[in-house]
């Protein structure tokens, strides 16, 4: 009788309005600075940059960059964890299909959990149209100027992120190892 007591009181609880449980999801990626280069994009670079083409666009993808020996990677492209996706900010198409990417990636699951499909995935940051949309602060979006640019008036479309979105990757996202990739790979 007390089993059914606890069970009743349970679901009156729950027809009350009480918060669902939130599932287990993948953490906020953490930032994580280029080590080594890998010239080739990774697995999950690949199927996720092909899924945002498939479903929001075929705008070019493009992927990984080389490596200079003295230098290093300074930039997930060189490490197989990024890609970027073609789109024009100028245009009410590209600030469209954009929006409708992030508003995806941002969304909050049926249990309440943020940010879930950007954190399933292993996004790290997006960047685009002059803004950086990082995980560590729950993808808050802050002004972005590339180190390269000294104002923005000088800056081309390109340093700028207006004439493609950029994708970056943790490394475990990049390698296919966080639960989105689950039965993709």
């Amino acid at each position: 009788m007390r089993l059914g007591i606890s069970l009743l009181l349970a679901l009156l609880l729950g027809i009350a309005g009480a918060a669902p449980a939130v599932a287990d999801i993948d953490d906020y990626a953490s930032y994580e600075a280029p080590r080594s280069c890998h010239p080739q994009p990774r697995a999950g670079t690949v199927v996720l940059g092909r899924w945002v083409a498939r479903n929001y666009g075929s705008g070019y993808v493009g992927y990984a960059r080389r490596c200079s020996k003295k230098d290093g990677p300074t930039s997930e492209h060189q490490t197989g964890q990024a890609f970027d996706w073609s789109l024009d900010a100028a245009s009410r198409r590209g600030q469209r299909m954009a929006a409708r990417l992030m508003e995806r990636l941002f969304a909050a699951d049926g249990r309440g959990n943020e940010d879930a499909l950007a954190r399933r995935m292993g996004v790290m940051y997006l960047i685009w149209d002059d803004r950086m949309y990082p995980a560590w602060t729950g993808f808050e979006p802050e002004p972005y100027l590339s180190s390269g640019c000294k104002t923005r008036r000088r800056c081309s479309a390109t340093l700028r992120h207006r004439d493609h979105v950029h994708v970056s990757l943790s490394r475990r996202g990049a390698r296919g190892l966080t639960s989105w990739y689950d039965g993709r790979l």
